[in-house]
């Protein structure tokens, strides 16, 4: 991760909020549109929704991002939990293991410029998602 990173402990209900309010003040910086800046909250809310929901804890890790030819943002979510035991499943729309519509996974990676998923069975779960500017 670049310098400067924010590092979200997430357990709770509550620590979706604040990821979310951390993850918008990183966009804000950049002068996102307010169109970007809702989608990465939403994708934000949903990886921590995800933790919560299917591992107890874990972290999220924001941070601004130089690129190739942008600056953009770059968010981590890992946690330690069960890990996800098909993730190309997991990545279909409508697919859920709870009682979720099995949006989330796969609209973040729509929403999304760059995500990457690695999942290991008893060891957690780590995604990672970035935004550019535009």
């Amino acid at each position: 991760m670049a310098d400067g990173e924010l590092r979200v402990p997430i357990h709770s209900e509550y620590d979706i909020v604040t990821a979310r309010q951390q993850v918008r003040k990183l966009c804000a910086a950049l002068n996102f549109s307010a169109v970007d800046l809702t989608l990465v909250a939403t994708c934000v809310s949903e990886l921590a929704r995800n933790i919560v929901e299917y591992a107890g804890s874990g972290v999220m890790i924001m941070a601004l991002e130089n690129g190739k030819d942008a600056r953009g943002v770059v968010i981590v979510a890992q946690d330690e939990g069960p890990g996800i035991p098909d993730i190309e499943s997991a990545m279909k729309d409508g697919y859920s293991t709870g009682n979720g519509l099995g949006l989330g996974l796969p609209g973040c990676r729509r929403i999304m410029d760059v995500f990457a998923i690695v999942s290991n069975k008893g060891k957690g779960t780590t995604v990672t998602v970035k935004k550019w500017k535009r």
